[in-house]
C-alpha cells in the first residue's frame, strides 16, 4: 500500500521561508518522478514543481511564478522528496501536496499526471501573511 505524507508547512511572514518534506513508502521510491502541487482557497489545484526520477538525476521543473524562489529535491535513500520554499509571498497560500509522478519520469510534459489515485498525499498547509 502506497503511503504519502507530507509535513513542514504552518505560517510565515512574506519573505520567510519555509521547507516542506514528504515521505513514501510502499513503492520503488527511486523509479518515479515526484510532484509538488497547490491549491489556494477557491482555486483548482496546479502543479509547482517536479523532480526526475533517478535517472536524471537533479533535473527539475517549476511553474513560473515559483521559478528562483523554490527548490525541489530528494533523497532516494530516505523514500523523502523536499521542497524548499525561499522569498514567499502571500499568492503562496494554499494547500501543498506530494504526489508520485510517473514511473521512469525525468518530468516530461505529462509532470502533473500522477501513478494512481491514492499516490497524493494530505497536504500540509502553507500560510503567508502579508
Amino acid at each position: 500500500q502506497v503511503q504519502v505524507m507530507e509535513s513542514g508547512g504552518g505560517l510565515v511572514q512574506t519573505g520567510g521561508s519555509l521547507r516542506l518534506s514528504c515521505i513514501v513508502s510502499g513503492l520503488a521510491f527511486d523509479e518515479y518522478a515526484m510532484v509538488w502541487f497547490r491549491q489556494a482557497p477557491g482555486k483548482e489545484r496546479e502543479g509547482v514543481s517536479c523532480i526526475s526520477w533517478r535517472g536524471n538525476p537533479g533535473h527539475a521543473v517549476y511553474i513560473g511564478s515559483v521559478r528562483g524562489r523554490f527548490t525541489v529535491s530528494r533523497d532516494d535513500a530516505k523514500k523523502t522528496t523536499y521542497l524548499q520554499m525561499n522569498f514567499l509571498k502571500p499568492e503562496d497560500t494554499g494547500r501543498y501536496f506530494c504526489a508520485v509522478g510517473l514511473k521512469y519520469d525525468a518530468c516530461s510534459p505529462s509532470w502533473r499526471e500522477i501513478s494512481g489515485p491514492t499516490y497524493l498525499g494530505q497536504g500540509t498547509q502553507v500560510t503567508v501573511d502579508s
